[in-house]
């Protein structure tokens, strides 16, 4: 055995590490998980396949990524799996879980450099995108598409298929039933949004110009009292000069669950 994988790991034969792996004391790697170059599974971590994680990944003690979802309907012979990407820090007693029959793909995926903190739940189905910071105890409930460079606040609670557009951020304690815009913060109970999130975007480069442009989009969504058939025929006008703000009204077409207003 590598003198990387600690004698008392348990290494299922038909699971495939790459030589740079590291694994832990009393850790469990099952059949069907591959693991790129440069990972490195903590102590007490249990991974089972059908899982593919990526290249320089930290997961930490105790976390359990690949098991078999808490859909009821879900069985452990379905050929449904788990794709990891690179460079994720997963932090302790982390659950990310199979995708169901429920979804053509059966996947539950999750991106590139994700930090996410300890105890966060990432449920059956869900696709969460890269470069996305959840705080402790953030919970995804099944079928969550989640975008890029989304903030989570702890304790965030997320109600089964919702989307979060890119760049938003969650106050402490939201607890999210409906769909929410790109480039705004949401928080409360239920959520509300409180404005855009304009120190993320700072910190991210946007320029003045397409802050401004957001800003406009969220006034006429969130606080012009118009009907969203005209907020839509406005953003369509609107979205001929701004990109991000093009993106925010496809969002809104392709919301399934209304919005977060």
């Amino acid at each position: 055995m590598s003198s990387r994988i600690h004698p008392t790991a348990i290494i299922d034969p038909k699971a495939e590490l790459h030589e740079t792996v590291e694994v832990g004391p009393y850790s469990i790697v099952g059949p069907g998980v591959t693991i790129g170059e440069g990972t490195v599974v903590g102590p007490h971590v249990v991974l089972r396949g059908p899982m593919t994680i990526g290249k320089h990944n930290r997961i930490f003690q105790f976390a359990s990524l690949g098991e078999i979802s808490q859909d009821m309907t879900a069985k452990p012979d379905d050929p449904t799996r788990v794709e990891i990407g690179d460079g994720n820090t997963i932090r302790e007693y982390v659950t990310i879980q199979r995708g169901t029959m429920k979804e053509k793909d059966g996947l539950t995926r999750v991106g590139d450099r994700n930090w996410i903190m300890a105890a966060v739940h990432i449920g059956h189905d869900c696709i969460v995108g890269s470069h996305n910071i959840l705080a402790n105890n953030t919970s995804l409930a099944g079928h969550v598409l989640l975008g890029d460079y989304v903030g989570c606040g702890g304790y965030t609670l997320i109600h089964q298929y919702c989307q979060i557009g890119n760049h938003v951020f969650t106050g402490g304690g939201s607890v999210i039933t409906r769909d929410v815009v790109p480039f705004i913060m949401v928080q409360g109970h239920p959520a509300e949004a409180r404005g855009i999130n304009a120190e993320g975007l700072r910190r991210r480069g946007f320029s003045a110009e397409d802050v401004a442009a957001i800003k406009d989009a969220y006034k006429l969504i969130f606080l012009s009292g118009q009907t969203m058939e005209n907020v839509k025929l406005e953003l369509a006008q609107m979205a001929s000069g701004s990109a991000q703000v093009a993106y925010m009204l496809k969002f809104i077409e392709g919301s399934k669950r209304a919005l977060q207003r």
